[in-house]
């Protein structure tokens, strides 16, 4: 789809992006190259961050991979100074390295909830610790005339309401959503850092997506749950990313948002709307004909 956005919206900037080598992560990755960036991506996995490196460069967008695992330190560590040896600075990090599987709470062992905490939370907080240096106005690697820089959460809305055979995510994201919060009032505040999340529903052609229930998903789309009746796309999370790391999302902070068609806010219906509107029409019926004055419990 095309850009809505200027190619150079993002000229000059650097973006680090864990999980930035899959999925939505990779789909942010090069919107965010095509839209002027400099690309250094974090995972675990060196093959699959080669790959996604040589793609990004076979765009013409600037791009750098290093292999590291977010729950280490030391890796978060390295991999945040490798870009800025890199590159020679830092302006926007994006934590999108996540871990997920369905399991039912009384199947799910404590190292298993505790892998994912480690994973989503545990590393996006490590990860904007080690970046902060380098992000703060002024800081490392920055002029003194630059603002501070941009963290951006991928979190999910799996803990609004609450989901089935998923309460180790659950857990982790309302973590990471309450990371995003108060780094943004103090980091804000102290070191001129936006931080902001997003929060996808369900997108097509995504790791995620072939691990949890994609049969369930497409039900989903021929009932009344799911409101614009179809799945999201990876280019729907990467241009929410690009608004709130351009100018344009410049007075967002501490933001998480969703990005799901509405489909957090669902329910089935418990009443058909044929069924709904001929009540309504009793009901006005009789609106119509009582005396003035009559409370409406009384119609």
């Amino acid at each position: 789809m095309e850009s809505p956005f200027k190619p150079e919206i993002l000229k000059g900037k650097v973006a680090l992006l864990t999980g930035g080598a899959s999925g939505i992560g990779f789909e942010i990755s090069t919107q965010f190259g095509k839209h002027g960036a400099s690309i250094a991506i974090m995972g675990r996995r060196k093959a699959i961050v080669d790959a996604a490196v040589s793609s990004l460069r076979s765009l013409g967008i600037p791009a750098a991979g290093f292999a590291g695992d977010v729950r280490n330190q030391e890796d978060a560590k390295r991999v945040v100074e490798s870009t800025i040896e890199h590159f020679g600075r830092l302006d926007i990090l994006v934590n999108a390295a996540a871990g997920n599987f369905l399991v039912s709470p009384e199947d799910l062992s404590p190292n298993g909830f505790r892998t994912v905490m480690d994973i989503d939370s545990v590393g996006t907080f490590t990860m904007c610790r080690e970046a902060l240096k380098y992000l703060k106005k002024g800081g490392a690697g920055r002029k003194e005339s630059d603002k501070g820089g941009l963290i951006l959460n991928i979190s999910a809305t799996l803990h609004y309401t609450a989901s089935w055979y998923q309460i180790h995510v659950s857990a982790a994201k309302a973590a990471v959503d309450a990371i995003t919060r108060n780094l943004a009032l103090e980091w804000g505040t102290d070191y001129d850092i936006r931080v902001n999340g997003i929060a996808p529903g369900p997108i097509n052609d995504t790791p995620g997506m072939r691990k949890l229930g994609p049969e369930e998903i497409n039900s989903m789309r021929s009932s009344d749950v799911m409101p614009l009746f179809k799945l999201g796309e990876k280019w729907d999370i990467a241009v929410a990313a690009l608004y709130l790391a351009s100018d344009a999302g410049k007075y967002v902070n501490g933001t998480t948002l969703v990005v799901d068609g509405g489909l957090w806010l669902s329910r089935p219906r418990h009443l058909p709307k044929e069924e709904v509107k001929m009540l309504s029409r009793v009901v006005e019926k009789r609106a119509r004909q009582a005396p003035t004055g009559v409370p409406s419990s009384k119609l």
